[in-house]
């Protein structure tokens, strides 16, 4: 298996342009299956979960052809609806394959969903809701088959604002007949994304943004040309790794509209961050100030970003606590931290965590992606030499993750 390794103590500078966001494109991608001809998506990360799902879509019958950042999907013919075993349990977000393939097709076969290992995650929602728009589902020695000879729109009330549940509602509402009221919806920019994505393949959609969304379905999707907007979870890691090493950096195609929660919290953090259109300005000197994090559902703090956030309270000037509302197994990173001389103590879903003016090198292991990424930030600011095993997960969402921070100055870079 793969390895980064991290040179700690270089303070950064320089510009980068951030990566397509990898939770944008993949239900995107999903959503070419809807329409019977091309479909053509912009800056699409060049990332190992974008790979699986094209094998998935491949297996389909679709023809994928990815040059540069350009994905072009052929989905004219469509001669399989079953995912893949091997392609669903290495990727949860192929589940909105399901909301996609019953739109198109009426019928799907899919295995439960894999992915990282950050908690339960049950489909409960998803199934749930689907079968209000008329589909019934029912498992099959341990295959979900789900068949929907008729989509009828109607209302729909999420629980919990999950945005895989809500991506899998709008797929499949865009194509059934008469108008779905979904409430409770997930509020996050990749929804609202596959949103606008779906009304320029006809759907018509009111509520963008908001947890009330209103679909109404259209009998022949069309075909568009999207660009995926840049990913906000590479540009806090990005910003993170500023903020831990000292130093400025601007970064290009950043999407700060969705990150103001982000930005507010770095800024009581010490960091001097100026925002302009689609650049984020970031100028860092000293230790990050403790500050008490809690995450939870868009617009509230990211808990993607909650590991890399983790790393910046381990080296501030006091105690801080950090609150995991989303992910119960999100903790999993603090016992890697922890031989690196972090000092973090975890109770329930709450993590105590005194600053250190700095880390340690050590050999550590990436126990899921955003983790992974959390634990490179950690060995810029670590003594020594910092090696990171099973970097698999990192390269699930990070195209080049050791490029984009060489380019801002840091020594690092992946060992085969």
């Amino acid at each position: 298996m793969s390895a980064i390794l991290v040179q700690g103590y270089h303070s950064l500078k320089g510009e980068l342009k951030i990566q397509g966001s990898k939770n944008a494109a993949l239900p995107m991608m999903a959503a070419a299956l809807l329409h019977k001809g091309t479909t053509v998506l912009r800056h699409v990360p060049r990332i190992q979960d974008v790979y699986c799902m094209m094998g998935i879509l491949e297996s389909m019958g679709c023809v994928c052809d990815l040059r540069d950042h350009v994905l072009t999907i052929d989905a004219g013919e469509v001669t399989d609806i079953r995912i893949p075993k091997e392609g669903g349990k290495a990727m949860r977000s192929s589940i909105v394959l399901l909301g996609a393939l019953l739109g198109r097709c009426r019928e799907a076969f899919v295995h439960y969903p894999g992915g990282c290992s950050i908690g339960s995650r049950p489909i409960d929602m998803h199934l749930e809701a689907l079968s209000r728009l008329g589909a019934e589902i029912r498992e099959e020695e341990g295959v979900l088959h789900a068949l929907a000879p008729r989509l009828e729109g109607n209302h729909i009330h999420l629980p919990f604002p999950s945005v895989g549940a809500t991506e899998n509602v709008l797929l499949a509402a865009a194509a059934a007949r008469g108008t779905t009221v979904l409430t409770g919806a997930a509020r996050e920019p990749e929804v609202e994304e596959l949103c606008r994505m779906l009304e320029a393949m006809g759907a018509g959609i009111r509520g963008l943004g908001t947890s009330r969304l209103e679909i109404r379905g259209t009998d022949n999707p069309g075909s568009v040309v999207r660009d995926v907007p840049g990913d906000r979870i590479v540009t806090g890691t990005c910003l993170s790794a500023v903020m831990a090493c000292g130093g400025e950096a601007v970064l290009r195609r950043s999407s700060p509209g969705h990150l103001e929660c982000v930005i507010g919290t770095m800024k009581k953090m010490g960091a001097r961050i100026k925002v302009r259109e689609d650049v984020l300005e970031i100028r860092m000197s000293g230790r990050p100030k403790a500050v008490s994090v809690e995450t939870g559902p868009y617009p509230g703090f990211p808990t993607d970003l909650q590991s890399v956030f983790m790393v910046l309270m381990a080296l501030s000037e006091g105690t801080g606590y950090l609150k995991e509302t989303v992910f119960e197994a999100r903790f999993a990173t603090a016992k890697e931290l922890h031989k690196m001389g972090a000092a973090i103590i975890i109770e329930g879903d709450e993590a105590c965590i005194t600053g250190r003016p700095g880390l340690r090198g050590a050999r550590v292991q990436a126990r899921d992606l955003r983790g992974g990424a959390a634990l490179a930030v950690a060995g810029l600011a670590a003594e020594g030499e910092t090696r990171i095993t099973d970097c698999h997960h990192i390269f699930r969402g990070y195209e080049d993750l050791c490029g984009d921070l060489q380019s801002l100055g840091a020594v690092i870079r992946r060992e085969k």
